[in-house]
């Protein structure tokens, strides 16, 4: 898998994490079927950081309608919470 293939997108904040300069912590949309190992490679080969931990977690699509007798569901994603080296910063501008 390729670099752009895993790292889908980077979100600066969120709730319910210990996000922020104090804990250097980013949350990245990954791609379903890739590992710890290929997401920090793909982070550390995009941005140009050092990765020191990373914790992964699959969240499931949420079931969704539209004032129509017809359901839908969203797509269930990878979000990995990666944690930087002190002094390492990934710059979103």
């Amino acid at each position: 898998m390729n670099s752009f293939d895993i790292i889908k997108t980077v979100r600066l904040t969120e709730k319910g994490t210990r996000q922020g300069e104090k804990y250097n912590q980013y949350t990245i949309v990954a791609d379903r079927l890739a590992t710890k190992p290929q997401i920090k490679q793909a982070v550390q080969e995009l941005f140009k950081v050092k990765v020191t931990k990373i914790n992964t977690l699959n969240v499931r699509g949420k079931a969704r309608r539209k004032r129509t007798a017809q359901a839908g569901v969203t797509n269930a994603w990878k979000k990995a919470i990666v944690t930087l080296k002190d002094g390492d910063k990934i710059v979103l501008t």
